[in-house]
């Protein structure tokens, strides 16, 4: 066992509020890092004690690892919780706390270098023969990737290997496009994760992304809280995510799920983590890679478990043994997470930047929203453009996916373009509703999903009320010529 005393989050967002949250429940001091930018969002003013970082650009100070340690040595914190993203799975980060005996609130440094190269993770998998698709690893000899590749065939996915987030991926159809896309995904994968490591994956058609929550502790036990459903993606990056997966085969969940907890157990995991799966029409499933850290869409798991998953990563730390058996996690009804993001799916999901006017999240029983924004705040392109998770939950998935619905109609975001819109239509489709999802939905029904034409008096409206926001036609439109200008107020 060991006392942890006060946590330090070197993220940022709406993650270091939900962190925040579970550390004030449970009475355990938390302390935030912040870069000027982010000097007057929630997750600084939430926290009982804060400390500024600083770098060449924001991001860059939220990846220094020596300016994290000192953070904790200036505000006596002995753990860390490094949420998603950022340094949550930088082995190296993990080393250095464990030097300076500061705890990480994460699995051992040697489980995230396996399960965070792609390459290493899938030739663990071959060892302990878990079902893998056909892939083969880049060697220094290009021509001889690319005849490897044509042996397994098309299509293919080129992937970074340590890479995640749709970064470092093109997917290859035809083999003259197979030389330009190896160089793009390299020179990409090299761009974010200082890696030009990349493999290919058979491509499979119409396949879902399953992901299985699993959870461990140092005592051997190993569980899963159950699947679900990442399927819905734009540019290989998760928009909608579910739990419990819909439309399974009897028994086909179970078993991807004790393949989960076994990848955990062989790999020597500890603390929660994430398998992934692709799920073939056939019924095949087969590993993708394992997030060795928190995801971004747990909640929805939390939803229908009741289990906190941060209180669960934190006493697990502390060296706690895991507090319930796997006969004794029940999944109840049905929730679904909705990722907002500023961004413009009209015209290729380009990120938008500007001030939040107005910012309004939906509130009521059964919703959940995790962000880290508030009205006024400027939303800039220096970080990831989701502005906040929407997460509900229903008896049923009909009754979720209709509570998603009024959800997103009464939530209110102007300043910035944003998805919202877009993924009621998603929730809306009938094709979704019916639980027939893949990776490829959003390309296949892209003409359903576009927004229906406006209205005359719609249009109108808009044009009014652009007018009217507009300073340089109200300036115009409103300015008293001289030299009615200085007669005070008048009446034409």
């Amino acid at each position: 066992m060991r006392r942890i005393t006060k946590v330090l989050i070197p993220n940022r967002g709406e993650i270091a509020c939900r962190i925040l949250r579970t550390l004030e429940r449970m009475n355990i001091p938390g302390v935030a890092v912040y870069h000027a930018v982010d000097e007057d969002t929630p997750a600084v003013q939430m926290a009982a004690e804060k400390i500024e970082i600083t770098g060449a650009t924001p991001v860059s100070a939220y990846l220094d690892i020596e300016q994290i340690i000192h953070a904790c040595k200036q505000t006596g914190a002995d753990a860390v919780h490094p949420g998603f993203g950022f340094l949550a799975e930088n082995a190296d980060f993990a080393r250095r706390l464990e030097q300076e005996n500061i705890l990480f609130i994460g699995p051992l440094p040697g489980v995230i270098d396996l399960m965070g190269n792609k390459v290493a993770a899938r030739e663990f998998c071959i060892e302990h023969e878990f079902p893998l698709a056909p892939s083969v690893t880049r060697t220094e000899d290009d021509h001889g990737f690319i005849a490897a590749i044509s042996q397994i065939g098309l299509p293919v996915l080129i992937k970074a290997a340590a890479g995640g987030g749709g970064k470092g991926m093109q997917t290859v159809r035809h083999m003259d496009e197979l030389e330009q896309a190896v160089q793009l995904a390299g020179a990409e994968a090299l761009r974010f994760f200082n890696s030009s490591e990349v493999y290919a994956e058979r491509y499979v058609e119409r396949a879902r992304h399953i992901e299985v929550q699993v959870v461990a502790d140092h005592h051997g036990n190993v569980i899963h809280l159950g699947e679900r459903e990442c399927s819905v993606q734009r540019r290989f990056q998760k928009i909608i995510e579910e739990s419990p997966a819909p439309c399974l085969a009897p028994g086909l969940g179970r078993a991807i799920c004790d393949t989960a907890v076994e990848i955990a157990r062989k790999a020597g995991y500890r603390n929660a983590g994430t398998v992934e799966f692709l799920l073939a029409p056939d019924n095949r499933f087969y590993f993708l890679e394992m997030n060795t850290r928190l995801q971004v869409e747990h909640p929805v798991t939390e939803m229908v478990t009741g289990v906190d998953l941060v209180e669960l990563q934190i006493r697990i730390a502390r060296g706690e043994p895991l507090p319930l058996t796997q006969d004794q996690v029940i999944s109840d009804g049905h929730a679904v997470e909705c990722r907002l993001y500023s961004e413009d799916p009209d015209n290729g999901f380009t990120p938008s930047t500007g001030q939040l006017l107005a910012y309004r999240m939906p509130s009521g029983e059964n919703i959940r929203v995790e962000d880290g924004f508030a009205e006024g705040m400027a939303v800039t392109s220096a970080f990831d453009p989701m502005l906040a998770k929407l997460i509900v939950h229903g008896k049923t998935r009909e009754a979720a996916i209709e509570q998603g619905i009024k959800a997103l109609n009464n939530t209110l975001v102007l300043g910035v373009a944003t998805n919202t819109d877009y993924l009621g239509r998603i929730l809306a489709h009938k094709s979704f509703q019916a639980g027939d999802i893949h990776t490829g939905f959003i390309r296949e029904f892209e003409a359903d999903l576009a927004p229906p034409a406006l209205t005359a008096r719609e249009s109108s409206l808009l044009l009014a009320a652009a007018a009217l926001s507009s300073r340089e036609f109200t300036d115009q439109a409103f300015r008293v010529p001289e030299p009615y200008n200085l007669l005070g107020d008048w009446r034409n």
